[in-house]
């Protein structure tokens, strides 16, 4: 799948989140990157399907906004291609890490996301 058809399946995916859920979300940028490039301490072989980088929801204060930068969802196109064999599974998948990365946006751990059945 070539970057531009991977981009065409992401706004696929983020097509199917409901626009109630998007209008919260305040300040995120989503990009996508070829590959998740693991910290020094971390196992260099980690694989990532997506990343939320940022602060979420709940952790804000009123000083917050002064200056942030737009929290950040990455998705790693090749991760995701790795485990999917068709486009069909492509779109799903990008969905449901879409998904998980805006839950985490909005201060729901990976924990809690694993028992809601979005892990």
């Amino acid at each position: 799948m070539t970057d531009d058809e991977f981009e065409l399946v992401a706004e696929r995916a983020l097509d199917e989140i409901p626009e109630a859920l998007l209008a919260m979300m305040e300040n995120v940028a989503i990009f996508i990157e070829d590959a998740y490039k693991p910290l020094p301490s971390e196992d260099p072989a980690t694989k990532l399907l997506g990343l939320y980088e940022g602060t979420s929801l709940t952790e804000r204060d009123s000083g917050w906004g002064a200056g942030a930068m737009p929290d950040r969802i990455t998705i790693f196109k090749n991760a995701i291609l790795e485990i999917c064999s068709t486009e069909k599974q492509v779109v799903e998948e990008v969905g449901i890490t879409i998904v998980h990365e805006i839950a985490h946006h909005f201060g729901i751990d990976d924990e809690r996301l694993h028992e809601l059945g979005w892990g």
